[in-house]
């Protein structure tokens, strides 16, 4: 009988390459998003304890990067917006 590891399914665990408040940040999304939210940086940085700017300048990996979720760049009008989907 052979004992091949089979590979483990995603379930939300952390991603290596992100650093520690992208992982908290991807974890948030995932957590708060339903099929399609939309969340402004200084709302997800307060639930966080991170600035608005923390947010905005941690988000390019998730949005580069296949982590699960899409995330898009979607407004501007007082602080960036971004809009989530959930596959």
């Amino acid at each position: 009988m052979s004992t091949t590891a089979q590979p483990e399914a995603t379930t939300g665990a952390e991603t290596p390459t992100l650093s520690p408040k992208q992982q908290r940040i991807l974890r948030y999304l995932r957590e708060a998003a339903t099929s399609k939210t939309y969340f402004k940086s200084r709302l997800i940085a307060g639930e966080l304890g991170m600035t608005a700017k923390e947010v905005g300048s941690n988000m390019a990996p998730l949005v580069d990067g296949d982590h699960g979720i899409t995330v898009e760049k979607w407004g501007y009008s007082s602080g960036t917006t971004w809009m989530v989907s959930t596959s």
